[in-house]
């Protein structure tokens, strides 16, 4: 009996050691940008704007093509650690979680080892510089790091900004828990039935219908395969420019 237990403890150990049962981080570098106060980061490929107002303060990065999943990654979450094996820049134990607001283009006038950081098929975190900072030293430019998505938290349900005009309404979706990021969505008329979005860029989804007068639905699915419909979040005298908040959340 006493043999059989040993057994069992070590077929145990192994499992725990077992890379399956380990954290699964991918390698990647990380550089920085928008200055120390961030400012430089607002606006960005997502489309969030100023990204206090939007709930995404200064932890976020911009993404390399490779990540950026032509805007499904908007509002995606990561944990970074710079990898104090290779480079003796990072700042020992630490990481910090981000947001994924913005897209880092491609320079194919630079070498994807020199310069050329963002170029496909390269895996590359643009951190603005407060997030930067928090993981590595100014001076060292440019880091090796691991990274892991993991689920965003957010407070509060999911925010509907609607833009556009008559016959062409451009949602903003923003502060969206669970994976973050949006793969499709849907809006509905209190007199319509469900009409398939379009992703027009970054975050922001449109339609064509003339939906004036009438109370607004969404659902919205997140590039995790979830579902969730936020009812009557706008009323009737909704308008262009209104940011309206659902009791919705992944």
């Amino acid at each position: 009996m006493a043999v059989i237990k040993m057994l069992v403890l070590l077929a145990l150990g192994a499992f725990l050691l077992s890379p399956a049962s380990a954290v699964k981080w991918t390698p990647a570098f990380a550089t920085f940008y928008g200055g120390g106060d961030a400012s430089g980061t607002m606006g960005g490929a997502c489309g969030y704007g100023n990204l206090y107002g939007a709930g995404y303060g200064t932890r976020t990065t911009a993404l390399s093509t490779a990540l950026f999943n032509n805007g499904v990654s908007c509002g995606a979450c990561f944990t970074i650690a710079c990898d104090t094996r290779k480079s003796t820049w990072c700042k020992r134990g630490t990481s910090i979680t981000v947001t994924a607001t913005n897209f880092c283009p491609p320079n194919y006038a630079l070498p994807s080892n020199n310069g050329g950081w963002c170029n496909p098929p390269r895996q590359h975190f643009d951190m603005s510089q407060p997030a930067w900072e928090t993981i590595a030293v100014y001076r060292g430019g440019i880091v090796p790091i691991n990274y892991r998505r993991v689920p965003c938290q957010r407070t509060g349900g999911i925010r509907f900004t609607i833009n556009g005009h008559s016959y062409f309404e451009l949602v903003l979706v923003t502060n969206v828990a669970g994976s973050g990021g949006v793969a499709q969505m849907w809006i509905k008329g209190s007199g319509t039935d469900w009409i398939t979005m379009s992703q027009n860029w970054g975050a922001n989804w449109h339609t064509g219908a003339y939906l004036n007068g009438q109370s607004l639905s969404f659902r919205v699915k997140s590039d995790d395969g979830r579902v969730v419909t936020a009812n009557n979040v706008a009323p009737s005298g909704w308008w262009f420019g209104g940011t309206y908040t659902s009791g919705a959340q992944f």
